[in-house]
């Protein structure tokens, strides 16, 4: 059993394409699936179940993927460190990320990687959180960004930062003069929410009801661009987290206003799927994250 035809298994279920793993690996299409056929009639046991559409993984490929995944972490750990430089697995860095994480953040920081490690390179992706979770526990990528991560099955999480939230109008509104305002300063207020079955909605609907505030569900959303853009229009207040409507501050078109004596925060954290090892380059990123772009070589280099 050679190592390449393990890799080529474990390229087709962690992107969820033949042609994807094909092109990964520098094949033809036909031979990636010529490969997984010879691995399935080797192993006595059908390891992808093609009569789905989209096809699925059987039993016996869950189980063998995973067990894959574990040798094949562990080999080319192995490999890099008699190499003395990343391998071809280690080369890319996958990040999926919730729409909302500040993306001048996160380009300073692919950009401070690329410099300190210019032979790897991170792919970055937006998604809905549930998205996130999905592409990291099928191993679809190395790390993903979640707000409030905690309690997330599956996943190991590392906190990563705290990010103030803050009532979010238009300049016109009575309450754009205050420095800072009382949660109850909300009551009976328009408002422009999340859509229900996001956490960050649970959150913020907590937050109110421990205030005994109840305000007015004008529209909802399930991402913080169209939050924003309904609050320009006039369609109620929010609450954001303040790095996401820094553009909007700079431009005038928005006002972000601290709570009054009330400490609300949405946590951001990095996750990646639990039981998983890392490999160098990942790892770096992680570490370049939470130092911050501006972090040393040497940080990133551990």
């Amino acid at each position: 059993m050679h190592i390449d035809t393990l890799k080529m298994f474990c390229d087709v279920v962690r992107l969820r394409s033949f042609s994807r793993a094909a092109e990964v690996n520098g094949v033809l299409q036909a031979t990636a699936s010529l490969t997984i056929q010879r691995l399935e009639k080797h192993l006595g046991a059908p390891l992808i179940d093609r009569t789905r559409r989209p096809w699925k993984l059987t039993r016996e490929g869950r189980l063998f993927y995973d067990g894959c995944r574990k040798l094949l972490d562990a080999y080319f750990a192995l490999e890099s460190e008699v190499r003395g430089k990343p391998v071809a697995a280690d080369c890319v860095v996958r990040v999926a990320a919730i729409y909302s994480v500040n993306l001048r953040d996160m380009s300073r920081s692919v950009q401070r990687f690329h410099q300190l490690r210019p032979q790897a390179r991170v792919e970055l992706e937006y998604l809905h959180p549930s998205r996130v979770c999905e592409r990291v526990l099928n191993d679809e990528v190395d790390l993903g960004i979640l707000s409030f991560p905690e309690g997330r099955q599956g996943l190991a999480v590392v906190a990563w930062r705290d990010e103030p939230m803050v009532v979010v109008c238009p300049p016109s509104h009575r309450l754009a003069r205050e420095r800072a305002v009382s949660v109850q300063r909300l009551n009976g207020e328009p408002f422009v929410g999340f859509d229900a079955g996001l956490v960050i909605r649970k959150k913020i609907d907590a937050f109110l009801r421990e205030a005994g505030v109840e305000v007015k569900i004008a529209l909802t959303f399930d991402n913080v661009e169209a939050v924003k853009r309904a609050v320009e229009a006039g369609s109620g207040l929010a609450i954001l987290p303040r790095p996401t409507i820094e553009h909007e501050l700079q431009a005038g078109t928005l006002t972000g206003i601290p709570f009054a004596g009330l400490r609300f925060v949405r946590p951001l954290g990095i996750v990646y799927r639990r039981g998983r090892r890392l490999y160098p380059n990942a790892e770096a990123f992680l570490h370049l994250l939470q130092n911050g772009a501006a972090g040393s070589p040497a940080a990133a280099k551990a």
